[in-house]
């Protein structure tokens, strides 16, 4: 079988997904473009092929939460800011010291003790248990695993811009692209983007938690149903960049500090929700 290249940037890196119809939808590893391959059968009753963008647009917005619900939850905000005006200093120089060191210009830069310092850092958010990535760290060294932690941040920070950020992260997750295997985890990959894009990325580091994932969350808060992340189309990082959004559009206008909105959702998805009160 004569080998496929990606029509938008050549390269072979590519894979196939089959669909019900029995074409396959080919997706470049390398830029992400996305194509269909071979004949349809005609049948009606098959479901559409699911672009990225045709889910993206199928994803839950803010118009999809219920009237009642919008008015308990902005009730809830005024009660939240009562109590909680002042955004923490610490945070917000943390968020200042590693914007910087994660810039196209500071990344190469940055020393392995601050690249360290941040994977182990409550100061921003809890990304968990480090004590695999202490491992890897010392048993590789420090330089070496510095080196491979900066390119996970540059491909996820600064990567091709034909590979949407959302797929980038997919990827990274997946184990798809170099890097350091044991910082290429969901929580803190989603820390990273969280003070390079501080006004968009709220410090909630899971899609999916029994306690605190974004999903979770919606549905505790919102009641809002979000689709379980797959392999091929509903991946990981579409959907924490995605749920991502959807809450900063519906906290994010009423409380911009994103750290403070992050707490009043802790908080708030503990109050009763009108479907169970």
């Amino acid at each position: 079988m004569p080998l496929i290249a990606c029509p938008q940037c050549s390269s072979e890196e590519i894979n196939g997904t089959p669909q019900a119809d029995s074409r396959l939808l080919i997706t470049c590893e390398d830029c992400g473009h996305e194509w269909l391959r071979g004949e349809a059968r005609r049948d009606p009753g098959r479901p559409a092929v699911r672009t990225i963008d045709s889910l993206h647009a199928a994803f839950p917005t803010t118009l999809d939460v219920r009237l009642d619900v919008r008015e308990r939850v902005a009730v809830l905000i005024s009660d939240f800011r009562l109590d909680h005006r002042d955004a923490d200093p610490e945070v917000a120089a943390f968020r200042e010291k590693y914007t910087e060191l994660f810039s196209r210009d500071g990344l190469s830069g940055a020393r392995p003790e601050d690249l360290l310092e941040f994977a182990t850092s409550d100061t921003l958010a809890n990304a968990g248990n480090m004590s695999g990535l202490n491992r890897a760290w010392k048993t590789q060294g420090a330089d070496k695993a510095a080196q491979k932690v900066r390119e996970s941040i540059e491909f996820l920070l600064h990567g091709p811009e034909s590979l949407r950020l959302e797929d980038r992260l997919t990827q990274l997750i997946d184990g798809k692209k170099v890097g350091f295997p044991s910082f290429n985890k969901e929580p803190l990959l989603t820390k990273v983007l969280c003070v390079a894009e501080p006004e968009r990325f709220l410090p909630v580091l899971r899609y999916s938690a029994p306690t605190d994932g974004k999903k979770e969350i919606v549905k505790l808060v919102f009641e809002l149903d979000l689709p379980p992340a797959e392999k091929v189309a509903w991946t990981i990082g579409r959907l924490a960049v995605w749920s991502n959004d959807l809450l900063r559009s519906l906290v994010g206008n009423d409380i911009p500090d994103l750290q403070q909105a992050a707490a009043f959702l802790a908080w708030a998805k503990t109050r009763p929700a009108l479907s169970r009160a």
